[in-house]
């Protein structure tokens, strides 16, 4: 680390029981002692890294004298203490470090010059699939297919971890990154040599902001950010507004974090904070448990925030005592944040906040968010209704009403069967009266339906229709490091087992915890028995069906979905329903508590009151509804504090990095550079240092560019780079069956980053994508190197324009690259041949791993957009005025738009390259190629 300069004598000793620390006291400087508690933070970490060029005694000046109201105008850089992985984004990182390592060979360095200059930590979590479930033998499967698919991938890992220093792997099965984050990694207040400095982390994972929970600053940023911040690189950012979020009130019975959380992101997603800080404030904040303000600061991505952060205060130091932190380690964060003034007190004096929104949260009622976007939140007591509206989105079908039922929607006691042979979900149908000698009654609000009759492997038929329930998941950080909604739902599963309910046949249950505490904690509270007669046994450790690892449906359920062309509904404890994530044969995806992802297993539809409709009927024949069998807050309380203890989290993170008998007997390469393998399908050296030079070529402007895609609004990284199974018939399936891979071992995008082989054919290439070029769903577009322009796969288009030397646009609406921050979106982009996207608004990671790759993001005026503009696709752009970053940084560039009558559509469009360390980076055609520069050159 850099010795400060020290400008302003703020660097001072702080006493903590028997040992001395140095810090930088932020109350030495006038002005810093009354901002926001994030803001302090970053006061911190500018008076610590102060050497009088990347931060200047200017810098901390500015930051002291925040206007709260101003627009950010003033650049600085973060340099953050730690980089936090999981295997999905950082496969790809620890490829590009290796190859860095022979880069900066041929420039002249040597190989250790590439090598984490911080902390960096992965966990591995997102690579096991839910293919097994339902038995007591899925979590051995999964695993065992885990390791058959990605040995190489693994044993690149395991070379990474011993020949990287400063950076270490967590192996599989262990849990989810973010919940081994808060529980294990997490520092809290850091001890470096005898420094105390505030711990703030970035991560490759977008949902990194889980930590801001604990009062850790720090967000999700693109891997190729990341790789730079490991090696030394600070994180160049506008001192942002902060908006203040004021709790008050306590969350009332029936209602769980998810549905706070599912209202805030509601709320901020309408209020509008894509790169602003969020804060929560107020005497409401001290009855928030540690684990809902994780779950809070996890969704800060889905609300659009940089971060969203609670100060330290007692709930953070009981949460250290709970999770096995030394007692060392609880002390300094305390005499820490109280002597730095980060401490919440009670009744504590307002900071002054850019804007304000206050939740009262007595207010908040039972939520779940779909059918496509997290913020697009539903009351529970709303959602039938709301399901049948959006439903014609997806689905085409008769429309049913009581006088126009087919036959077999009526549900009839001839079986004597009790729910399970002969179920049918049309319409909410879930046979609540079957085997009484009743028919099932029909709701008479009219709504689509497409019913199939489906032979059940196990024997009997149901009924599935839209809305059918295809998948039932416990998964993500979000909440399965929640113990009261994972506590909540053993406890509904041990009330509906005992009234005889089940989940029903079609629906594939599985639950993924997010670190082994949890199936500590059920075993503890004997909650297992209960979940899996709910048919949730345990799949695995890791991310799971919230990163499109659900697996495949049953053949027979699939088989019917496809024939009848089903609007078939997921359900998941999660954090992301994009279209196309969650499942190929999946079309709706609901985000909801673990609570009721099993009342949604037992209803098997979407199309349901749970107000209204029973669930089943018990023993007796009495219906059993949703509110019989909701477990209290007391119940969940008690269980949490019987099975619940310190010494759980000490036995289980004792060995975290050891890993188990098949992680320590991995093969492991040998050698300081790494041993590409030429025949691998998993790992392949990066191509992008190729025939680089020590100096940088000239930016060029772009002339003659052809349009690749035509988007439309809310485009995601996952329509960009998805991370789910890959398509036979695909480009990247195409390339795999050349390489010999079997169709079964294809495996998804996301375990098969390390390859740009794979991941270039696959950018753009999400089922649901709708390039408006084209009229079909998924990766195609038009060719117009081609007579006729016919459809082609975009990669295979993409090849025939380079062979021509033809560069290629992006055309897009607003929020564009929401979601995960996934660098391979602008990886991929970048090896296709794209030179600059076109669009309305970016959501930030997106936007900056654009920069990251030198590809320019571009944004319409104002009031402008290609559907206003009159660009339909066809035409060839010519955009003037890039070169000026040659010499200059250019605010505007101007666009030539000729059709194919040879008129023209002139425009100006902002450049969004906001800062002079971005343009920096896009001079250097790339962040990594800016920071190997520097290596070299120093």
């Amino acid at each position: 680390m850099t010795e400060s300069l020290n400008s302003f004598g703020a660097k001072k000793t702080l006493e903590v029981g028997d040992k001395t620390y140095e810090y930088f006291d932020i109350n030495e400087v006038e002005g810093l002692s009354k901002l926001p508690y994030s803001l302090k933070v970053l006061a911190e970490n500018l008076l610590r890294h102060e050497d009088g060029k990347n931060v200047t005694a200017d810098h901390i000046k500015a930051l002291a004298n925040w206007d709260p109201e101003a627009e950010p105008d003033t650049e600085i850089q973060f340099t953050p203490a730690r980089v936090l992985m999981q295997d999905f984004t950082g496969v790809p990182c620890v490829v590009d470090l290796a190859t860095m390592r022979e880069a900066v060979t041929n420039l002249g360095g040597t190989p250790d010059q590439v090598n984490p200059l911080n902390p960096a930590e992965m966990v591995i979590d997102h690579s096991v699939i839910a293919e097994a479930f339902g038995s007591p033998e899925a979590l051995d499967k999964n695993v065992e297919i885990e390791y058959e698919r990605n040995e190489e991938r693994y044993q690149f890992l395991r070379w990474g971890a011993e020949n990287f220093s400063n950076f270490r792997v967590v192996p599989p099965g262990t849990g989810i990154v973010h919940q081994v984050n808060i529980e294990y990694l997490a520092r809290v207040i850091f001890d470096n040599e005898g420094l105390a400095y505030p711990d703030t982390c970035i991560g490759t994972d977008s949902h990194t902001t889980m930590e801001n929970g604990l009062g850790i600053l720090g967000w999700g940023v693109g891997g190729i950010e990341a790789e730079a911040a490991m090696l030394g690189q600070p994180v160049s950012m506008l001192i942002p507004k902060v908006v203040g979020f004021k709790l008050t009130g306590e969350i009332p019975t029936g209602v769980t974090a998810t549905d706070v959380v599912l209202t805030i992101t509601d709320m901020l997603r309408e209020h509008g904070v894509v790169q602003k800080f969020v804060e929560f404030y107020g005497n409401g904040v001290k009855s928030v448990p540690l684990a809902n303000r994780a779950t809070i600061g996890n969704m800060s991505p889905e609300f659009g925030s940089t971060s969203a952060i609670f100060p330290i205060d007692e709930e953070t130091v009981k949460y250290l005592e709970l999770t096995g932190r030394p007692k060392e380690q609880i002390e300094r964060v305390e005499a820490y944040a109280k002597a730095q003034g980060m401490w919440l007190e009670q009744d504590a004096e307002e900071a002054k906040y850019s804007e304000y929104l206050e939740l009262d949260l007595s207010t908040v009622k039972p939520s779940i968010a779909g059918p496509k976007r997290p913020q697009d939140r539903i009351l529970v007591e709303d959602a039938k209704a709301q399901f049948r509206k959006d439903l014609h989105n997806y689905a085409e079908g008769d429309v049913v009403t009581e006088e126009n039922t087919p036959e077999a929607r009526r549900m009839t006691a001839e079986s004597g069967e009790v729910s399970g042979e002969h179920d049918d979900i049309t319409g909410g149908l879930n046979a609540a009266r079957e085997g009484h000698g009743e028919t099932a009654a029909i709701d008479p609000v009219g709504r689509q339906s497409s019913p199939i009759t489906v032979e059940s492997r196990s024997g009997g038929e149901f009924t599935l229709d839209h809305g059918m329930v295809g998948v039932a998941a416990i998964t993500s950080c979000t909440n399965t490091s929640n113990p009261s909604v994972m506590v909540g739902a053993g406890l509904i599963a041990r009330k509906a087992a005992a009234k005889g309910l089940k989940s029903k046949p079609w629906v594939k249950t599985t639950m993924a915890p997010g670190s082994q505490v949890v199936d500590g904690y059920y075993k503890r509270a004997d909650l297992w028995k209960d979940l899996e007669a709910m048919g949730f046994y345990l799949a695995g450790f890791g991310c799971t069906t919230c990163i499109g690892n659900s697996g495949p449906l049953p053949d027979e359920v699939s088989d019917a979905i496809n024939e009848a062309d089903l609007a078939a509904t997921a359900v998941l404890s999660g954090n992301r329903n994009f279209e196309g994530r969650i499942n190929p044969d999946i079309k709706m995806n609901y985000l909801a508590s673990p609570i009721m992802v099993i009342a949604y297993a037992i209803a098997g539809t979407m199309d349901f009151d749970f107000d209204t409709q029973p669930l089943g009927q018990d023993q007796d024949g009495n219906d059993v509804f949703l509110k019989d069998i909701w477990p209290t807050p007391e119940e969940i309380e008690e269980t949490i504090q019987s099975a619940i203890s310190r010494e759980m989290y000490e036995a289980d993170y004792a060995d975290v990095f050891k890993g188990d008998e098949q992680w320590q007997n991995l093969n492991v390469p040998e050698g300081e550079t790494f041993q590409w393998d030429e025949d691998s399908t998993y790992v392949r050296k990066a191509p992008f240092f190729e025939d680089m030079g020590l100096e940088p070529e000239k930016i060029e402007d772009v002339k003659g560019a052809r349009v690749l895609v035509k988007l439309g609004d809310s485009v995601t990284t996952d329509h960009i780079s998805p991370a789910s199974a890959i398509k036979p018939g695909t480009p990247a399936a195409n390339y795999l069956d050349e390489n010999g891979v079997s169709r079964p071992n294809y495996n998804s995008y996301g375990s098969r980053r390390g390859n740009h082989e794979i991941m270039v054919r696959g950018t753009f290439g999400n089922i649901r994508l709708r390039n408006e070029l084209v009229d079909v769903a998924g990766g195609y577009t038009r060719d117009f190197t081609q007579e006729g322009a016919p459809q082609e796969f975009i990669y295979d288009a993409a090849q025939n324009y380079a062979k021509e030397n033809t560069p290629l646009v992006v055309l897009a609406g607003a929020e564009y690259g929401t979601g995960s921050s996934r660098d391979w979106a602008a990886k991929g982009t970048h090896l296709l041949g794209v030179k600059a996207v076109i669009a309305e608004s970016y959501e930030r990671i997106h936007r900056s791993n654009l920069i990251g790759m030198g590809v320019a993001p571009l944004q319409f005026k104002d009031g402008d957009s290609h559907e206003s503009l009159g660009l339909d696709g066809t035409e060839t752009f010519d955009i003037t005025g890039l070169d000026g970053f040659n010499d200059g940084h250019p605010k505007e560039v101007h666009v030539t738009a000729t059709k194919e009558d040879g008129s023209t559509v002139e425009f100006d469009v902002n450049v969004r390259i906001d800062t002079p360390g971005e343009a920096e980076y896009y001079r250097n055609g790339g962040i990594l190629q800016f920071v190997l520069r520097g290596m070299v050159n120093a």
